[in-house]
């Protein structure tokens, strides 16, 4: 067998650990191209009155960056043009909130040597790596408050284990955390996916205290979209045609949405409307006055009158990431600039996608992606603390760490079992999708 093959049978699928380790390192890799990218344009476009309403359109790739809500008139600091943002190599990727929690996951799933977290282990966890907004060393942001990296759900999830002494799943309480339906969990827990390969439903069981840390309702549903997503991703053959088999396991991943739910229903809309041949800025377009001015399908986010019409909300920014998904058509490259163009929080779809794709295709297919090289190092404390080296790790380090992980899950949880000298996983298959669907799931 090799590196890249996947042999299944009706009982059983082997997993290649070498190849495996490889697509963890594109997990990152990818994740880090995207989240960097994105960022240039987080936050420029939300719709509403003024400039921050007009929003980008392909043409714009490669134009001017345009100044965010918070950018005080200036443009982003990362790249003055709306374009790619890489790390040469030699260079160091820093973490931010797209990558550090899931750092902080696997560290501590390692850490721990187990395969499901406790709610003390995940508070303990997040008291030790992440900083206090009057203990961050990071200074201030553009409005003068203290700078730990911490927004919306996830300070409030922070502040509710510090200072009250409350435990997952109560953080995400609707009667403790008024946040819950912002957009954290959405982009700290896909990595759950990738630690049960192929087997979703034991990934929605490690990721069930994760995502309940900071989500609740539609934005848990989201969260656990995304990784199922992941999970499937490993049963992918890249060498055959990548879109059929990304869509199909997308349409697998939206049978967990709750048909209700908006959701479900924004699956459904993007879905219909990329089929329909329509422009995706048509498309984000409708999606804006769909659910940001005319608050269908129960999307009540505007009603609340948060800060920026809910620009971190889950639920717009889950919406904003199917139109990348679906027209990105499975190209990481062109996913990832649609991403950034797309708006509202727009480096937090970038991330998802390109650490989706990253691993997909794994290291090398990135770089044929972009018919370049990349930085491997990695600053875990650009955004967190507590970690040895000075924070610095490496993706080579980062996905052998993974692996580990996933031999653990694979005993332990998936009743599968470790071919030390072929060095494949065999993983045991179950009937169906191995989860409820459609379903509201129970807190």
């Amino acid at each position: 067998m090799t590196d890249s093959q996947v042999v299944s049978s009706p009982a059983a699928i082997e997993i290649s650990r070498r190849d495996y380790k490889d697509k963890l390192y594109g997990f990152w890799l990818g994740q880090s191209i995207a989240n960097w990218t994105g960022l240039v344009t987080e936050m420029d476009k939300i719709g509403g009155a003024g400039p921050h309403g007009v929003f980008y359109t392909r043409e714009d790739w490669g134009k001017a960056d345009q100044p965010s809500i918070w950018g005080q008139g200036v443009p982003s600091d990362l790249s003055a043009t709306i374009d790619f943002v890489f790390k040469d190599p030699g260079e160091v990727w820093g973490s931010d909130d797209d990558t550090d929690i899931e750092y902080i996951y696997q560290h501590l799933l390692d850490k721990h040597q187990t395969s499901i977290l406790t709610a003390e282990q995940i508070r303990d966890g997040w008291l030790t790596h992440i900083y206090s907004e009057s203990q961050s060393p990071f200074g201030v942001d553009d409005a003068g408050k203290a700078q730990n990296y911490l927004w919306v759900s996830n300070q409030r999830a922070y502040d509710l284990m510090a200072e009250h002494d409350l435990l997952p799943p109560s953080t995400s309480d609707p009667a403790n955390n008024p946040e819950f339906e912002m957009i954290d969990a959405q982009l700290t827990t896909e990595i759950f996916g990738l630690f049960a390969p192929t087997r979703p439903d034991v990934a929605l069981n490690m990721a069930y205290l994760p995502i309940r840390t900071t989500a609740r309702e539609n934005a848990a549903w989201a969260a656990e979209f995304y990784v199922i997503m992941h999970a499937l991703a490993a049963g992918i053959d890249p060498a055959k045609s990548i879109k059929p088999q990304l869509f199909a396991i997308a349409d697998q991943a939206r049978q967990r949405l709750p048909n209700s739910s908006y959701t479900a229903k924004m699956y459904d809309f993007v879905k219909s409307r990329y089929l329909t041949g329509a422009r995706w800025e048509t498309v984000r377009d409708e999606l804006y006055v769909k659910y940001q001015l005319n608050q269908e399908d129960g999307y009540d986010i505007t009603a609340q009158q948060r800060y920026c019409n809910g620009c971190f909300a889950s639920g717009i920014n889950f919406a904003a990431s199917l139109v990348s998904f679906f027209y990105g058509e499975a190209d990481i490259v062109e996913t990832i600039k649609i991403a950034s163009l797309a708006g509202w929080d727009s480096d937090n779809p970038a991330a998802t996608w390109g650490g989706l794709l990253g691993f997909v295709i794994g290291k090398q297919g990135i770089e044929a992606a972009f018919d370049r090289q990349f930085a491997d190092q990695f600053n875990i404390h650009r955004t967190r603390g507590g970690f040895d080296n000075n924070g610095i790790d490496n993706f080579a380090d980062m996905a052998a760490k993974g692996v580990g992980i996933v031999d653990h899950v694979v005993i332990e949880q998936l009743g599968g079992s470790l071919d030390t000298e072929r060095q494949v996983w065999r993983i045991p298959q179950v009937n169906g999708l191995g989860f409820d669907t459609a379903e509201p799931m129970p807190y």
